[in-house]
């Protein structure tokens, strides 16, 4: 599993039927001018495992990406329309960190990872379970890769690949830490975990608007911190070594999906993982209230 989301292996009971018509994708756009930049940790920050070395340059075409993360909203549009069931809806629960569950007497810990409890009826909509009400203007969560496809296939959308995810949340920026430069964040910058990680936090602990704090110099908002945010590609450790210089998409095989981004629950102490190099990654059936996803236009992406 990743470092910081419970994973969910499995399969989710069949789906009642495909994802029916196209609609509107009401996310504000950035554009993002074509050119080239070193993907990878430059400072020596990330964590072996992860595989954000080596270095090595990129090259990518010119594309439009969502200046937010899709919202509740958005994806509250696109139920509406089409009366999709996400996997959180169809597997019944869903990882819920325990300050935000509505009621933790009823759910179970995760193993290994217990200030994480699997929530019945957690999803999209009640991110806490039942009785909790989703935001229309915070991201929305609880959404499996496979979820986030679903949407894009309705919306006319793709999900970034991880090369261009990294470029975009750069905002120009080569080589820095976050999305501003190298300065470490205070809490008017990002939102991540405030306080002692996972029992003792010192500020409140959840989601905020997808469009708060400044954008970087591509328009983009909160490309780290607030929610992890899936990518087209599928991940590997290695991946870097072999990767093509122009239009990368990943490897070809494997079952995890690449993560990006960081989220609130991310804390130097734990998951310093809110910096524009960080890799993390799940299965594509994991759902989790720190998961959500930006895309980009579709004629863009392989």
């Amino acid at each position: 599993m990743s470092c910081c989301t419970p994973a969910r292996d499995g399969d989710a009971p069949r789906r009642p039927g495909e994802v029916r018509g196209r609609g509107s994708h009401a996310v504000p756009q950035a554009t993002v001018p074509g050119g080239g930049f070193v993907m990878g940790d430059a400072h020596g920050d990330g964590y072996r495992a992860d595989g954000e070395l080596p270095l090595h340059p990129v090259r990518l075409r010119g594309f439009d990406i969502d200046a937010t993360t899709v919202t509740v909203a958005a994806f509250g549009a696109f139920v509406a329309a089409t009366g999709y069931v996400t996997d959180a809806q169809r597997f019944g629960d869903s990882a819920v960190f325990h300050a935000n569950a509505a009621d933790p007497s009823a759910a179970q810990p995760v193993p290994d990872a217990p200030w994480w409890l699997s929530v019945p009826g957690a999803s999209w909509d009640a991110p806490g379970g039942p009785g909790t009400v989703a935001a229309p203007e915070h991201p929305v969560v609880h959404v499996s890769h496979a979820d986030a496809l679903a949407y894009c296939g309705w919306a006319g959308r793709s999900l970034p690949t991880e090369a261009q995810w990294e470029y975009a949340a750069r905002g120009g920026l080569d080589g820095a830490r976050y999305p501003w430069g190298d300065a470490h964040p205070g809490s008017d910058r990002v939102k991540i975990f405030e306080g002692d990680f996972p029992w003792s936090p010192s500020a409140a602990v959840g989601t905020v608007p997808a469009e708060s704090y400044q954008p970087n110099g591509f328009g983009l908002y909160q490309c780290v911190g607030n929610v992890w945010e899936w990518c087209a590609d599928r991940y590997s450790a290695r991946y870097y070594a072999r990767s093509a210089e122009a239009e990368p998409a990943g490897p070809d095989r494997g079952a995890a999906r690449v993560l990006r981004g960081g989220s609130h629950l991310c804390h130097d102490s734990y998951c310093y993982r809110y910096r524009v190099a960080a890799r993390s990654h799940s299965s594509p059936r994991s759902s989790a209230s720190n998961i959500g996803f930006r895309t980009v236009t579709a004629s863009n992406t392989r």
